[in-house]
């Protein structure tokens, strides 16, 4: 064969040897020279790809300081090879499959800076010369800088998709379930609840350190810093600019024994209503006070949202307040046992009239929700309160009663579109697993649970007071509106438009009387109702029924009279069912009476 076929050794020896022939020779013998040569681009680019290679070969060979320290011969031995892909032989390819395995290992994953720089020496070893060549060792940093850029852009994906998602403690397999507990924050306006929601999940860890400090560095620029903790629960971007909940924020943590929901009402005159459907799930209230002076009184004044969230609660059918004096920690207050005496002795003898038991029902602490004093752990500063901390003492609370066996009874707060319909809502009685078949009333579909999710955890049965989001077949979003009830077919609640009903005048200027129109708060449901007739008198005290029918009632009196509702509503009397039996009538932005169910009326066709 002709030595001008063959690439040579050297490229220096090639131009000595062909010095004497002539110019047409030389341009003849460059031609035939194979210059761009497919083997040398993989192996530059191998570099990058080979440290897999080495490492899996690097404990069976022996020390390769003996190689061949020729770098021309090791060229001719990789272009031997056919090229792959990405720079990769075959051989690479197989080796690599190889020590995928070996990262699972312990060892393996310890770190991917150590095991760079780990493969870059075996790599200088294995060629033999110094290492790499300059022109490589730019490229192996490029790529280093590119795969960290990478990796990094990556990371803040994760972190922001990872954000919204709910951390939950794994169950052991064998575990009991925890008490579902749902806990809805009232007050006035302003007096902290939001943030002491924010708050206890940073202190619970169910909001990263990290989300916390992106709040605090947005809330910053907005010169509203103490308003941060809050925008754990506020999400909405209107509430967290004009720092007022508007909707009922949901979240949830979980201590040792139970499992909570918080329910974060606003406090906010014009969104009661938004309030008393959050109140309606709730099993356990927290009256959130302010201990600053001039926003306790203002709160609690007549017009103040104190007194009428304080009410609602207990129409809603919350059993058990506890009451939180907020702001403690205020230059006008530095835990002064004299200002928190203060408070409590204005809100007892309130409290006692609107029905909670001030031995059983009520409890009082200070806390401060900005710093987070007493809601974990006791505060040094305030020597004179011994109680638990918040926290500790929602876990030591008693056990709430609830009947899985009674029949399936959902009232439905909220629904939308999402690969079917969802609907959103508190389990008030039975219990619900995956494919039952369950009827929606007052419209009586028949529909299908297709999936569960207890406070976004998917599961495959729910017990009652358990926060649910029920995906169904069989109905349209469309179809359902809040106050809806999802019952089993062999029990269904009952619907219509008229019923009887006791009820308790609270705040009314002039007098009640027949043909007078107020709105309906019952369950999640709200509904016009008009007084079609008054029935009798009650005495307060006694207990005693007026014999004649009144033509009027007024403020702080008690009657039995008849409503009719503008359209169909679910409802259930009181006595066989508490919490479908209880309403509130408001007008004009206030609540005018409280009452409850005695006895549904047919309607006549």
């Amino acid at each position: 064969m002709d030595h001008r076929d063959t690439a040579p050794d050297s490229w220096e020896l090639e131009e000595d040897a062909e010095a004497p022939t002539t110019a047409a020779g030389l341009s003849a013998a460059i031609a035939a020279l194979n210059v761009n040569a497919k083997p040398f681009v993989p192996n530059i680019n191998a570099a990058v790809f080979v440290p897999s290679f080495f490492q899996s070969t690097a404990v069976e060979s022996p020390p390769v300081s003996d190689a061949p320290s020729d770098p021309t011969g090791s060229m001719e031995v990789a272009g031997t090879i056919a090229p792959v892909e990405n720079g990769g032989t075959e051989s690479d390819m197989v080796t690599e499959e190889e020590t995928w395995e070996q990262k699972d290992e312990p060892d393996g994953g310890g770190g991917g800076e150590e095991e760079e720089g780990g493969e870059k020496e075996e790599e200088g070893a294995a060629c033999g010369q110094g290492g790499p060549s300059d022109e490589e060792v730019q490229r192996l940093e490029l790529g280093d800088e590119d795969e960290e850029d990478d990796d990094d852009e990556m990371m803040m994906e994760e972190e922001e998709e990872e954000l919204p998602l709910p951390k939950v403690a794994p169950a052991q397999p064998n575990a009991p379930k925890k008490e579902h507990v749902n806990v809805v924050f009232i007050g006035h306006v302003d007096a902290g609840k939001s943030t002491i929601g924010g708050q206890i999940m940073y202190l619970t860890g169910m909001v990263e350190k990290r989300t916390l400090e992106k709040y605090e560095r947005e809330a910053k620029e907005k010169n509203r810093e103490t308003w941060y903790l809050s925008w754990a629960l506020d999400t909405n971007q209107e509430e967290r600019d004009k720092g007022k909940t508007v909707e009922v924020g949901r979240a949830y943590f979980e201590t040792e024994k139970k499992h909570f929901t918080i329910l974060d009402a606003p406090g906010h005159k014009s969104f009661v209503p938004n309030m008393i459907g959050g109140a309606s799930q709730a099993d356990l209230a927290v009256l959130v006070i302010s201990a600053r002076k001039g926003e306790f009184e203002t709160g609690f004044e007549k017009g103040g949202q104190t007194r009428e969230h304080a009410m609602l609660a207990k129409t809603a059918g919350v059993k058990h307040l506890i009451v939180l004096v907020n702001k403690m920690d205020d230059p006008t207050v530095n835990w002064s046992l004299d200002r928190y005496e203060e408070c409590k002795e204005k809100l007892v003898p309130f409290l006692k009239k609107v029905g909670f038991n001030p031995k059983k029902d009520i409890y009082f602490m200070p806390c401060s929700g900005l710093t987070g004093s007493n809601l974990k752990e006791p505060v040094p500063e305030c020597t004179w309160y011994t109680g638990l901390p918040f926290i500790s003492h929602l876990d030591s609370l008693p056990s709430f009663t609830r009947s899985s066996d009674g029949p399936v009874r959902l009232p439905i707060v909220d629904k939308y579109k999402d690969m079917g319909t969802v609907i959103l809502g508190k389990l008030e009685s039975g219990s619900i697993s995956k494919a039952q078949q369950l009827v929606m009333m007052p419209n009586r579909h028949t529909v299908e649970v297709l999936s569960l999710l207890s406070d976004d955890v998917e599961t495959d049965d729910a017990d009652p007071g358990e926060n649910l989001k029920l995906r169904l077949k069989g109905i349209e979003e469309e179809e359902i509106l809040p106050g809806f009830i999802l019952c089993n077919a062999e029990n269904l609640c009952h619907s219509g438009r008229t019923f009887d009903a006791q009820i308790v005048i609270i705040e009314h200027k002039s007098i009640i009387c027949p043909g007078y129109n107020a709105v309906l708060h019952i369950h999640t449901c709200i509904e016009e109702v008009q007084i079609t007739a008054l029935i009798c008198l009650v005495d307060k005290k006694s207990g005693e029924k007026s014999q004649t029918r009144p033509r009027f009632v007024k403020q702080d009196q008690v009657c039995i009279a008849r409503l009719r509702a503008a359209g169909t509503i679910c409802l259930e009397t009181f006595k066989d069912f508490p919490q479908m039996g209880r309403f509130t009538l408001r007008d004009e932005g206030k609540t005018i009476a409280i009452g409850k169910v005695l006895k549904l009326v047919p309607d006549k066709d």
